[in-house]
């Protein structure tokens, strides 16, 4: 059976990652993770989308370094659509959902990583997984602290976040398990809270669709 409804991720982390916390927390699979292969790629795509059949968008992106940039990118091509009513002039914190103006147009929603009010990315939201009770979390710190006060570190402070998590992942039982796997492994379990926003954001665009 075709699926109407659609997320779209950035990349391959993004789909593993939100394909396990559906997994974990039985939300229906009644939408397609599809694989944009790039913020650049599934911005030029959202406008033909918007234009097509689907039943309900989703759009799962990072804020990077600016959070302002990334809804205004989202909202220049909502507002050029034509499809939705009044956007808010922020992304609310529980995620935005629009029900389109016409019947027969696309509901939409945007959650931007990690939480719609702070910038950074997925490993942000990811690194919010952690067992609060960790103890690898504050030797990994100590780690990169000490890495970069001696300008050692090979990746750019930008990227800070992705070599946290991923050296936390590499000091596992599995080293290097992806962070979808992690979840299903149950390497990466919190309380609710870490992430209880996001799936109800999901089971609100996608199950009340």
């Amino acid at each position: 059976m075709e699926l109407k409804q659609e997320l779209l991720v950035e990349g391959n982390d993004d789909l593993h990652v939100v394909a396990a916390l559906c997994n974990k927390h039985n939300i229906k699979e009644n939408f397609r993770i599809v694989d944009c292969k790039g913020i650049e790629n599934l911005l030029i795509g959202l406008p033909v989308r918007l234009k097509s059949s689907v039943k309900t968008i989703g759009a799962v992106i990072d804020a990077d370094a600016d959070l302002n940039a990334r809804w205004n990118s989202v909202c220049s091509i909502l507002s050029a659509s034509g499809r939705y009513g009044d956007i808010p002039d922020e992304c609310p914190a529980e995620g935005l959902i629009l029900e389109p103006v016409s019947e027969g147009d696309p509901k939409f929603g945007l959650w931007i990583m990690p939480d719609n009010r702070t910038s950074g990315m997925l490993e942000h939201f990811t690194t919010m997984l952690i067992p609060a009770d960790d103890d690898l979390l504050p030797v990994v710190d100590e780690t990169l602290s000490r890495l970069e006060s001696n300008g050692m570190n090979r990746y750019s402070t930008v990227h800070h976040e992705k070599a946290r998590i991923h050296t936390w992942l590499a000091w596992q039982e599995s080293p290097g398990t992806p962070m979808g796997l992690a979840i299903t492994k149950k390497y990466l379990t919190s309380q609710p809270s870490a992430y209880g926003a996001f799936t109800e954001w999901l089971k609100s665009l996608f199950e009340d669709a």
